[in-house]
């Protein structure tokens, strides 16, 4: 586990870049995300940025203008269109490589000044899409705030069962329709089963939102080989905004015995920035166990993971409907809770995951599953908020929602800050709730 802190990660740091200095910017130099973007209605495939400020860094016209080394340069190209998995696969070096290269040549009096600012182009002329090809997803349930909330309503006198803390839990999901921030999320249609006997098909009534944070696989491990925990974050490239979208009803249904399948699959949500593990090295928390708590296995157990193995990342979920969309009101806050909440660290679900022998793959995608927090008001889904339905929450226009409807806009941000460091962002996980499809 790297714990390296460096120039880039310097407070004083600033770029000649005016929006990457104020104090409101989520990219300050000391950040430096990576992405898929394209110039908004622009041709041709989408091409690998950096955000700095308001503005994306082409890296690919930056390569061109020979505005990086040629060992950077080198790596980037080695990536297909429209897909960062090959710079992915290259691993940390590449990554600090990169890192250290834009820090030099975007910080202020750099000779790169001029070349760089030739590449940029505005974050408010573009679009993005997924970052890389995700091969495989696998979703967590890391959140024991929300596994504890969420038994309750179905196991009051046995909420969470008995593998819990013993064992990352995890489901293998849907990685075709995981789609970047800005997206629309049809309602779902999918087997529902009430009070009769007979269940019948129809959409959804119980749409749902889950705040996650996911965790993008860098360099890949052989099939039949495992990962330790010394290991397992350098395999990982960086975190994003997750929202694994839910249909309760449906899930409800199918979900016994093997977990979660259609009421899951139709669709999740990312922010379209990978915030690297280097930009967040200074937010590092150490991951405690309650001594009163099974301890870890020993190959889900290390110093550094004590030590260090949390991400300290302010995680909020916020809501706009249709209403007040068209009222002029904003969004409101619905909870607000923290990634070091979460019962398993990153470098955990690496090192279950792989425990087996399993082969993760460059590009590979790890949810953390609903990250809530330890007060009611802080559940990381309408499940909790509203207790399964049976308290809706009240807006400030008045309206009232128990689960998401058609029109409405959930926008999940996420932030680091930390006295003596400049306070980074990961940009917006947003969608909106389109009507289901006629389904006869």
């Amino acid at each position: 586990m790297s714990t390296t802190l460096d120039a880039t990660h310097d407070p004083s740091l600033r770029s000649w870049l005016a929006s990457a200095n104020e104090d409101t910017s989520e990219f300050p130099i000391q950040n430096l995300p990576i992405g898929m973007f394209n110039r908004r209605g622009g041709a041709g495939p989408f091409r690998p940025g950096v955000a700095i400020g308001d503005q994306i860094v082409d890296l690919l016209a930056a390569c061109d203008a020979r505005a990086l080394p040629a060992d950077v340069a080198d790596t980037l190209g080695r990536c297909q269109p429209g897909e960062l998995n090959a710079f992915m696969a290259s691993g940390r070096e590449a990554r600090v490589a990169l890192r250290r290269a834009l820090s030099l040549g975007l910080s202020t009096g750099s000779a790169m000044q001029s070349k760089l600012e030739a590449c940029l182009v505005a974050q408010a002329d573009a679009e993005y899409a997924v970052p890389c090809r995700i091969g495989d997803y696998t979703d967590f349930y890391t959140g024991i705030h929300h596994a504890t909330t969420v038994g309750k309503l179905f196991r009051p006198d046995n909420p969470l069962l008995p593998n819990y803390k013993w064992v990352p839990i995890g489901y293998h999901g849907r990685a075709s329709s995981i789609g970047v921030s800005g997206q629309t999320v049809r309602r779902p249609i999918g087997q529902l089963k009430g009070t009769a006997d007979a269940p019948h098909l129809g959409a959804s009534q119980r749409l749902d939102y889950e705040l996650e944070v996911g965790a993008f696989i860098a360099t890949p491990n052989a099939l039949g080989t495992r990962v330790s925990m010394a290991e397992a974050e350098d395999h990982v490239f960086g975190l994003v905004l997750f929202n694994d979208w839910s249909a309760r009803d449906i899930q409800a249904w199918e979900y016994q015995p093997l977990g979660p399948f259609l009421s899951k699959n139709f669709a999740s949500t990312i922010s379209p920035w990978i915030v690297t593990l280097e930009a967040l090295q200074p937010f590092r928390s150490a991951w405690t166990r309650d001594a009163s708590d099974p301890q870890p296995l020993p190959y889900l157990d290390s110093p550094s993971n004590r030590t260090r193995g949390a991400f300290d990342v302010v995680l909020e979920a916020w809501l706009q409907t249709a209403a007040m969309r068209e009222g002029g009101v904003p969004a409101v806050r619905l909870t607000q809770s923290n990634f070091t909440d979460a019962y398993w660290t990153v470098a955990q679900m690496v090192a279950h995951h792989t425990v087996g022998g399993c082969n993760l793959q460059a590009g590979d995608l790890l949810g953390s599953g609903t990250l809530s927090g330890p007060d009611p008001a802080q559940g990381g889904s309408m499940l909790e908020l509203s207790l399964g339905g049976k308290q809706p929450l009240t807006l400030p226009n008045g309206e009232t929602r128990s689960f998401l409807e058609d029109g409405d806009t959930l926008v999940i941000r996420g932030r680091c800050e930390r006295a003596g460091f400049r306070r980074i962002g990961f940009g917006e996980c947003s969608a909106s709730v389109l009507p289901a499809v006629d389904w006869g």
